[in-house]
């Protein structure tokens, strides 16, 4: 077996004991229930806001990026992390399709414009690792173009992590029945129909392919300084607060001080009058 392979065979059976892990964690005990979830959601969420304090206070750099499997929750896991900060400070970046200028530059150039300034969290929704997966088996790229990029990146990583950069790299890992009712549930629900393309359809029929991309990536990409965190998420709701703990821990930021705040007395309406011309009230169905 020649050293690349072994090493995507070592990355997959890594990925397997992780995930492992992970479902034997997210599916202990009783289900967990909408209010259990969201109390525990609110106390994350707080203390997402005190990360943000001190992020604001100290001028850190974050930069999370978060890659998976089609319907593995990203998307709902980052609108729950953003839900109760500020978007002055937390900014979630997901890229269209590159343009033909993009397409001409160095392939990470157009993600780099985007990363984080001091007092800043970045999410990136899918990243520079669409080279490695979806360009990958999609045949966006070539081959020698997926082998230039991963072993380019580690060291592109480095650059990043030695600027200051503090580089969260998270993996969303669904299971395969889990990821085929998540499918047929957006078929048929009209809210969803948004999240569901042609590209979509044709990648769920390409499960090994994608696995096959993931181990590679997770060989060549997963390094002391930029690490992979993987999440199993047949659980969503377990998946997003764990997803949320593990982030929490990984960034050094102080706990909220809490203030005594004292509204001031509202002024006299002096010579004020309200207007004589009625607002145009919208209608009220509800």
């Amino acid at each position: 077996m020649s050293k690349k392979k072994a090493r995507e065979s070592n990355a997959s059976e890594v990925l397997r004991a992780r995930a492992a892990g992970e479902r034997d964690a997210s599916s202990a005990g009783a289900k967990l229930g909408r209010k259990a979830y969201e109390a525990e959601l609110a106390v994350l969420q707080a203390e997402l806001v005190a990360m943000q304090e001190w992020v604001k206070a100290s001028g850190a750099k974050v930069c999370v990026v978060f890659e998976g499997r089609d319907t593995a929750g990203k998307g709902g896991t980052i609108k729950r992390i953003v839900e109760r900060v500020s978007p002055r400070v937390f900014r979630v970046v997901a890229l269209p399709s590159p343009t033909d200028r993009e397409r001409s530059q160095m392939y990470i150039q157009r993600y780099i414009r985007h990363f984080p300034a001091a007092g800043e969290v970045v999410i990136f929704d899918r990243s520079w690792y669409n080279r490695a997966g979806v360009e990958r088996v999609m045949g966006f790229c070539s081959p020698a173009q997926t082998d230039r990029f991963l072993e380019q990146v580690p060291a592109v990583e480095k650059a990043i992590v030695d600027s200051g950069i503090i580089l969260l790299k998270y993996w969303l890992e669904v299971g395969s029945d889990e990821q085929t009712r998540r499918i047929e549930n957006r078929i048929h629900d009209p809210r969803k129909v948004w999240k569901l393309s042609d590209m979509d359809l044709e990648s769920y029929s390409r499960w090994y392919d994608y696995s096959r991309a993931r181990d590679a990536m997770f060989a060549a990409s997963d390094t002391p300084w930029a690490p992979w965190n993987v999440a199993y998420t047949d659980s969503k709701r377990r998946g997003r607060l764990n997803v949320i703990s593990h982030l929490l821990s990984q960034v050094p930021y102080e706990p909220l001080e809490s203030k005594d705040v004292e509204l001031p007395e509202r002024q006299a309406p002096g010579d004020y009058r309200a207007p004589a011309l009625p607002p145009r009230f919208i209608p009220t169905p509800f």
